[in-house]
């Protein structure tokens, strides 16, 4: 009898050891090794076995030479979805949505079944959480009925294998991978074996038969997702679902796509009867903003291909202690602090003993340079007690010497502020030429955080 033969990984990263060890040397993690039996096989090598294409893969194929089929996407009827996943769906794609526990991934991937169903699609939805009476349920309240959708409740991924050859269906939701194990891997369902081979064999499913698949991936306590870091990299789509659960409204966001582009951001509102889009979700962030109150500027915003308009508060207050506290909610925070030292070094605003407080309204994280402006201006606001006027859009990237320097896409992000009714938009000077600004919107162009701070709090 051949001896059995362990080995220890890491189930943050999978880095594999021979040897336990306290602290993985792949990401750093204490007590995240794991023992795990050694497959006889190559597990591996079977997930990507029998693929049915043997002769590309025994010849290479000069690109000029393949032969390209243009299909068009599947719309959904969520132009949100849509426009997150680039158009809508691809076919033979393989798309990952994480999220916090109860965020509403399962209700979205539900509705989104149905909406396919009722386009005459047929749809496998694969439940490894719930049984089949405990997913009806959850249909029944969200009004989902359809011929064309089958629910199955399976974590072997052999039986869902099967279950997809039988069925042939055009998309399938995986809920989630985290629940389905790959029977010839000894680990424990969840574990970074468990995901990574599970997520190959979905992938060889999902390119060889052209099936759009839909998995649901679990997060972990820092917001990623849990299992090895190469799941990311398999799957064609990564997208996160954020927000907060005692909160109705809810944003996907995408962070990779290979069929459209990154950062794309949208918007849904959790109801009664499940989750509905917003289409307009700039008017959603500034409802709610106070009218003279210092420390508050708006600014236009690109998620994507989306200019959306934000509000920005700053609170600065004098400090008792030696060490300032500076914090930030949907806006980096090294970035605050270089705003604070141009203000403090180029304009003379003695910030050292003021502890700041930054947020960004209805829980939009921004990380592009245009927010710079409209930051330095909302910290200056607070630290003068001076508040902004609540007609005006402040865009623009601050430099190291004050500078304010040109942003892009500076035509679509003062249509979207003059179709809100803001009268005046503040931006770089080197983005006043080459285009036609709306009619009724003044445009100010600015050279320098002086200069923008005269006209928007002084002036």
């Amino acid at each position: 009898m051949a001896k059995r033969k362990t080995k220890f990984m890491c189930q943050e990263c999978g880095y594999e050891s021979p040897k336990w060890m306290g602290k993985c040397p792949g990401c750093g993690q204490w007590n995240k090794m794991v023992e795990e039996v050694e497959s006889v096989g190559s597990t591996r090598r079977g997930a990507f076995a029998n693929t049915g294409n043997t002769t590309l893969a025994a010849k290479a194929t000069p690109i000029t030479a393949i032969e390209t089929i243009s299909e068009p996407r599947v719309k959904t009827d969520l132009n949100e979805l849509n426009r997150v996943l680039g158009g809508g769906v691809v076919r033979g794609s393989l798309v990952l949505i994480g999220g916090d526990p109860g965020i509403g991934k399962s209700t979205l991937l539900l509705q989104v079944s149905y909406q396919l169903a009722k386009k005459a699609h047929s749809v496998l939805y694969i439940s490894g959480e719930e049984s089949m009476r405990q997913t009806k349920l959850r249909a029944d309240r969200l009004g989902v009925t359809s011929d064309n959708l089958l629910i199955y409740s399976e974590t072997n991924l052999h039986e869902i294998s099967l279950t997809i050859d039988n069925s042939n269906p055009d998309f399938v939701i995986v809920d989630s991978i985290q629940t389905i194990f790959h029977p010839e891997v000894t680990s424990a369902p969840g574990s970074v074996s468990q995901v990574r081979e599970c997520t190959a064999e979905l992938m060889r499913i999902a390119k060889t038969k052209g099936i759009a698949i839909f998995i649901v991936g679990h997060v972990t306590k820092e917001g990623s997702i849990a299992g090895p870091r190469l799941l990311e990299h398999i799957v064609d789509t990564v997208l996160y679902f954020e927000g907060e659960r005692h909160h109705t409204y809810r944003i996907l966001r995408a962070v990779k796509n290979r069929f459209g582009s990154t950062n794309e951001m949208g918007i849904f509102e959790m109801k009664e009867a499940g989750l509905e889009e917003v289409a307009n979700p700039s008017e959603i962030f500034l409802e709610e903003r106070s009218q003279g109150a210092s420390g508050s500027t708006v600014v236009a915003s690109m998620e994507g291909t989306r200019p959306v308009l934000v509000e920005i508060q700053a609170l600065i207050s004098p400090t008792s202690f030696g060490n300032p506290r500076r914090m930030a909610t949907g806006i980096d925070h090294n970035r605050v602090s270089l705003l604070m030292a141009v203000l403090e070094k180029r304009v003379g605003l003695f910030l050292a003993n003021q502890d700041a407080y930054l947020k960004v309204a209805g829980g939009v994280k921004l990380d592009e340079p245009a927010i710079d402006l409209a930051v330095a201006v909302s910290i200056a606001s607070s630290f003068r007690d001076k508040p902004t006027r609540a007609s005006d859009c402040i865009i623009g990237e601050v430099g190291l010497t004050g500078e304010v320097r040109r942003v892009s896409r500076i035509e679509q992000r003062v249509q979207e502020a003059a179709k809100l009714g803001f009268e005046r938009i503040i931006l770089p000077e080197n983005n006043l030429g080459g285009w036609t600004p709306p009619k009724g919107v003044e445009l100010i162009g600015v050279s320098s955080v002086s200069q923008a701070l005269k006209v928007s709090i002084d002036g």
